[in-house]
């Protein structure tokens, strides 16, 4: 069956009040996974046809984090399907795509197909961060920022804010703007995958300094947005 065909019976998105979507769940959703041989089971292949199915964009995959020593290395890589987001680690990059749809395709498995259900029941958090989430967040780093100065000399700013988006659910990408300021210093931007998205500008001496202050002003807002009521 063609994909075109597969969008034109996917069941249209509907927007409800609460500025979420909903979608009619068809039945069955997906083959139960505990019903297939193991070695017949591919997660990343079930998302992306549950994807097709249903219209939507295809998943999209984004290593964001490498570490560990080298005997025992872990990745940590981003599965995003439409607006939401799913994280999975593994000791190779494939195992940690692997394990990002399965959490995807473990939160559609519970889904009732008599029922109407919004998008945002289906993955709960995964919206990643938002601001009603960041204001209630229990997390230690959020919290931590909430008491803490952004004036201390010699903070690493870019190292605390990296603690709070693993803490949180967010991404951060910095993107340097090749054209210097009026005053001649260098210019960056700090990107925060948070709902909605966050851009900060920051400018230094150097790429490294303009990163800092990016960061910088990122926190500031975020310590902003944490503390409203």
């Amino acid at each position: 069956m063609s994909q075109s065909r597969h969008r034109a019976e996917a069941p249209p998105l509907e927007r409800e009040d609460s500025g979420t979507f909903s979608f009619a769940v068809p039945d069955p959703l997906m083959p139960d996974p505990s019903k297939q041989p193991k070695n017949q089971l591919n997660p990343i292949g079930s998302l992306q046809e549950l994807a097709i199915h249903h219209g939507w964009r295809l998943p999209e995959y984004t290593l964001s984090q490498e570490g560990g020593p080298a005997h025992k290395r872990e990745y940590t890589t981003i599965c995003r399907l439409e607006s939401f987001m799913e994280t999975g680690k593994g000791a190779s990059k494939k195992q940690a795509k692997r394990n990002a749809a399965e959490k995807f395709l473990a939160k559609f498995s519970n889904i009732s197909p008599e029922n109407h259900i919004s998008l945002t029941n289906v993955v709960g958090h995964s919206l990643g961060c938002t601001w009603h989430s960041l204001r209630n967040s229990p997390g230690e780093k959020i919290n931590l920022l909430k008491r803490s100065l952004l004036s201390i000399p010699n903070t690493d700013y870019i190292q605390l804010l990296s603690e709070i988006a693993k803490e949180q659910g967010f991404n951060i990408t910095y993107l340097d703007i090749d054209e210097l300021s009026a005053n001649g210093q260098y210019q960056c931007l700090a990107e925060l995958s948070t709902s909605p998205i966050t851009v900060c500008h920051g400018s230094g001496i150097s790429c490294g300094n303009a990163q800092s202050d990016a960061a910088h002003n990122a926190l500031q807002y975020l310590k902003i947005i944490a503390e409203r009521k």
